[in-house]
């Protein structure tokens, strides 16, 4: 097999600089995104444990909105279906880009982090459903979600020296597994289908679309036409984050023809990323983080009796043995079907750390707790102190691997400083932070 034959059916291979820069700079992005994620998360669990409990309870019941609209909803509420939708705007946006303008509009590059998310929700949901049992069949997808922000977050800070390939291939991962997570959410946790408002939200959506692909920014006619569309999914049953997907889903990549062709540049959807992403995790997932992890542990006793409850067990597991193991098999399956081999320098252990990573499930995690088990329960309780537990574990030893192959790298890059070639093409070792902008 030549160079280049082999570079195309590699798993891992070298992707365009341009997409290295995107990806890079999403990275640092995600990066505080994760640091805010986890000040809600321990602002949430100092106040729901302190003495002022109950009024960190109080603010997360209290109920606000237009009544005759049925929106008059509590802050959790609010929070898990409002703000979300905002999360899972900015995720399909990312999602459509990859697939239509980014390097994985190559079936053959997309089949991998496909197949690994596929394995990655899978294998954790058999592991949840045989330790949980029937009692707690109703979580089953509570540890087959990835968190963006907080998995980002953890590789931006263990895995400076890796290669950009493998941080391409997380990203990917865990917005297909965003997708997968918000389809299982509205196939499987809508309790009842209105049909008539889902059909009405098919208007204000058709307008959207319209709108979008004449490439219309207006946000006073965009705005309105979300809200509405949210509002009658909302009403329809199905859980209203589905309705930032299916808008995200509308918004066009690439430029029109009039625009200069459709390789002039960037189209509307990363304008709208732009615009959004930072809403979305300086503000959305960090308040639904705060709003949704505060659990009233009770001390080392009532946490060993949170983590001993089988439904929190089945979580650990899937979470910390069942994504790596979903996610390292499926890539296993692909590169022994497809005879697609990791790229030159990579290692099953660079794998198998992203797999680990994996398994840092928060956000979508918590959501679907409280959908499967009802928000403030006992049983709601244990889950989220499960994910908290399982996701730290999961993030613990992917740091111990990360860093130890990342040292490798480094020492890889500084050996080959010396003698590199002054082209302008970066090394694959070499940190972002050192790569020419151009």
């Amino acid at each position: 097999m030549t160079d280049a034959a082999r570079r195309r059916a590699s798993l891992f291979a070298r992707r365009s600089w341009g997409e290295t820069s995107r990806i890079s700079a999403i990275l640092r992005k995600e990066t505080v995104g994760g640091a805010l994620l986890l000040v809600g998360a321990l602002l949430a669990l100092a106040w729901s444990n302190s003495p002022w409990s109950d009024g960190y309870h109080t603010l997360r019941d209290l109920r606000f909105g237009p009544a005759s609209l049925h929106l008059d909803l509590s802050v959790a509420t609010w929070a898990a279906d409002g703000l979300l939708a905002i999360f899972f705007f900015v995720a399909g946006l990312e999602l459509k880009r990859e697939f239509v303008a980014g390097d994985l509009r190559d079936p053959r590059r997309a089949a991998v982090p496909v197949a690994a998310a596929a394995g990655g929700v899978l294998v954790p949901a058999v592991l949840y459903a045989l330790i949980a049992g029937g009692g707690g069949a109703k979580g089953w997808a509570i540890p087959t979600a990835t968190d963006i922000a907080f998995a980002l977050a953890v590789l931006a800070v263990a895995g400076r020296f890796l290669p950009s390939a493998l941080r391409t291939f997380l990203l990917t991962l865990a917005v297909v597994d965003d997708l997968l997570a918000i389809v299982i959410i509205a196939v499987f946790y809508t309790a009842h289908l209105s049909v008539l408002p889902l059909l009405g939200a098919l208007v204000p959506l058709a307008i959207f679309t319209v709108l979008v692909q004449r490439r219309v920014r207006s946000w006073w006619l965009l705005l309105p036409l979300a809200v509405v569309t949210w509002a009658l999914v909302h009403a329809s049953g199905v859980h209203a984050t589905v309705a930032g997907v299916l808008l995200a889903f509308t918004v066009p990549v690439i430029r029109s023809q009039a625009a200069g062709g459709p390789d002039a540049g960037p189209g509307l959807a990363e304008h709208f990323e732009h615009r959004f992403r930072p809403i979305s995790a300086g503000i959305a997932v960090p308040v639904f983080a705060f709003v949704s992890a505060g659990v009233t542990v009770g001390g080392a006793a009532g946490l060993a009796t949170a983590l001993t409850d089988r439904v929190a067990l089945g979580i650990v597991v899937g979470l910390v043995v069942g994504k790596p193991v979903g996610i390292m098999a499926a890539t296993w399956l692909v590169s022994r079907f497809t005879r697609a081999d990791l790229d030159e320098g990579l290692n099953w252990l660079d794998v198998l750390g992203l797999a680990l990573l994996g398994g840092i499930g928060f956000t979508v995690s918590l959501l679907i707790g409280e959908l499967a088990f009802g928000l403030g329960s006992e049983r709601d309780g244990h889950a989220k102190v499960a994910v908290l537990t399982g996701s730290l574990l999961a993030a613990m030893v992917a740091t111990i691997i990360l860093r130890a192959r990342g040292r490798l790298y480094r020492r890889v890059y500084e050996a080959e400083t010396a003698d590199r070639d002054r082209d302008g093409v970066p090394d694959i070792y070499q940190p972002e932070s050192d790569r020419p902008s151009g």
